[in-house]
């Protein structure tokens, strides 16, 4: 017995998947080519799981950017900023994204993860309410744990069910923040955000996107949800990250609050964590030039996005409520999905298995995401893998009730 034996479930999990000669958490790849190829095992590899949704990290302008500031102020910051300071390029990091989004203040942190922690801890605490998703990301569960505010589920997408939950706070004290996400990262499915913008209004709550996988992907601009359905006034907080479309890693929070400052000094994953290298900030602040100048990047994707997810449910596979970069195919339990994933990735397509805890209704997923970097001929690879595997294991429309017994 170890101080590790509370965890034996996820282990007795993972033994599973082993025995079937399946080791998701050990895909190792040789080297990694381009944004959309990879060595594995000695084999060339479609990569089709890795967020890189503009096809960014292997642009030369944001490599150059990355290297020259590295040459100029070295690989790290060796600390926050609270402690070590702020660079130049991290404060123009800010105004960049605080006017992509049109906001009069932006908040950078060292992941994505963070700055959901920070911002969802320091907004709401003790006698505070925060209204969560069923299907919210882990990193907002644990930016509520964190904040000590109460925390009330509603259901997934549902607009009527966190109306009733709020009108049933009416004269308690503290404030009500509602927290939903732009593009869910293992469905692929969006928020129906005027429907929550309209509920916020009437109920006097506070009101957070998470615009992680929508940034760049969604809206005129590539500014997510919110400017796709115009409901941009309404959203008092817009969290993101780096490391998806614009191919770095940290992440944001961009906010009209006149006292937004003052996160800066209570928010303690901000305050605690060392700040971004000056190489990571040069590729990003050129990165998202990039995103504004080239919307052929956002249409190129849709056009990729669309193209697999429209060939996976003709053949008739159970895909996700909607085209979006993330194309999710349900499958019948972990055992089928360990199998399937393997075969798609010893014929040459990585793409993610997701399964639960990680996923919404315990479901078990192949989620594949799409990038602008990818070309058609790939697209069409992968669904011809994905048709080959399916056609192996009985998969098929007209073999559907074959799969439970063809493992």
């Amino acid at each position: 017995m170890t101080i590790l034996a509370k965890h034996a479930a996820y282990r007795h999990a993972y033994d599973a998947f082993l025995a079937h000669g399946v080791d998701p958490l050990n895909v190792r790849f040789d080297g990694v080519l381009s944004p959309t190829e990879g060595v594995l095992n000695g084999q060339r590899t479609i990569l089709l799981g890795t967020n890189n949704y503009l096809g960014l990290t292997f642009d030369e302008d944001c490599i150059a950017k990355a290297v020259e500031a590295t040459r100029a102020q070295g690989t790290g910051t060796t600390g926050s900023r609270v402690a070590n300071g702020t660079y130049g390029g991290h404060a123009r990091l800010e105004r960049e994204v605080a006017d992509f989004y049109g906001r009069q203040h932006a908040m950078v942190f060292s992941t994505g993860y963070q700055a959901n922690l920070g911002v969802l801890s320091t907004l709401v605490g003790r006698g505070d309410h925060l209204m969560l998703d069923a299907d919210s990301h882990a990193s907002i569960y644990d930016g509520s744990r964190l904040g000590m505010a109460e925390v009330i589920r509603f259901r997934h997408n549902n607009p009527d069910d966190l109306y009733k939950r709020l009108k049933r706070l009416e004269g308690m004290p503290g404030d009500r923040l509602i927290v939903v996400e732009g593009i869910y990262s293992m469905l692929g499915d969006t928020a129906p955000l005027k429907e929550f913008a309209a509920v916020k209004r009437e109920t006097g709550a506070y009101l957070l996107v998470d615009e992680a996988h929508s940034l760049g992907v969604l809206g005129e601009t590539g500014r997510g949800l919110a400017e796709a359905a115009g409901v941009e006034a309404d959203v008092d907080f817009i969290v993101g990250t780096f490391s998806k479309s614009l191919g770095s890693v940290g992440g944001f929070c961009v906010s009209d609050s006149p006292d937004f400052d003052l996160m800066r000094i209570v928010c303690r994953p901000y305050m605690f964590t060392a700040s971004l290298p000056p190489g990571v900030v040069a590729s990003t602040i050129e990165a998202l030039l990039k995103l504004r100048a080239m919307p052929e990047l956002r249409h190129d994707l849709m056009r990729n996005a669309t193209r697999l997810y429209d060939g996976l449910s003709a053949m008739g596979f159970q895909t996700g409520p909607e085209a979006n970069p993330i194309v999710a195919v349900t499958m019948p339990d972990q055992k089928t999905a360990g199998v399937f994933w393997k075969m798609l990735l010893d014929s040459g397509l990585y793409i993610n298995l997701a399964v639960p805890p990680a996923t919404p209704s315990n479901a078990s997923l192949l989620r594949s995401s799409v990038s602008a970097a990818h070309s058609i001929a790939q697209i069409d690879e992968a669904l011809e893998i994905f048709a080959e595997v399916g056609r192996k294991l009985g998969f098929l429309p007209s073999d559907r009730r074959r799969v439970a017994g063809a493992l």
